[in-house]
């Protein structure tokens, strides 16, 4: 699994492209003025950083994210500064790209242990018992 640190190092912040607009929701009199929505967009095949197997393993876990020029997007205007509304969309950046390059390690299948088993037949006997308990009681006196 790769840290963010080796990410970053991989794929620089020249290679993302920023873009400003203006944000929607709270802001007062700075909503109608300032553009502090951030516009974070990420060209998957023009990236040098990044091997032919990582940018693919990208475009599958992150296909929803990505426009028909095969570009990463990711929008933010959660703060009212366009500074770290910016910071906020790299730091997601990164993050989504850690989490779309993690590889889960294969399961392997387990046989279970002695004990389990035994458990298992324990409660498989007890509800035995308890259904045959059920049925209807015999008088040993009685033929039928």
């Amino acid at each position: 699994m790769e840290k963010i640190s080796e990410i970053r190092e991989k794929i620089p912040e020249k290679e993302l492209i920023f873009s400003a607009t203006r944000s929607s929701g709270p802001g007062g009199q700075n909503v109608n003025k300032v553009s502090s929505r951030i516009e974070l967009r990420f060209r998957i095949d023009e990236s040098k950083g990044l091997t032919a197997d990582e940018k693919r393993r990208i475009k599958d876990k992150l296909r929803n994210r990505i426009n028909i020029e095969g570009e990463l997007i990711i929008v933010c205007q959660v703060e009212r500064s366009q500074l770290k509304n910016r910071e906020k969309a790299i730091e997601k950046f990164y993050n989504l790209v850690e989490k779309s390059l993690f590889i889960k390690p294969p399961r392997f299948s387990t046989k279970p242990t002695i004990a389990s088993r035994k458990e298992r037949l324990e409660s498989k006997k007890k509800r035995s018992v308890i259904k045959q308990s059920r049925g209807r009681l015999r008088n040993d006196s009685d033929p039928n």
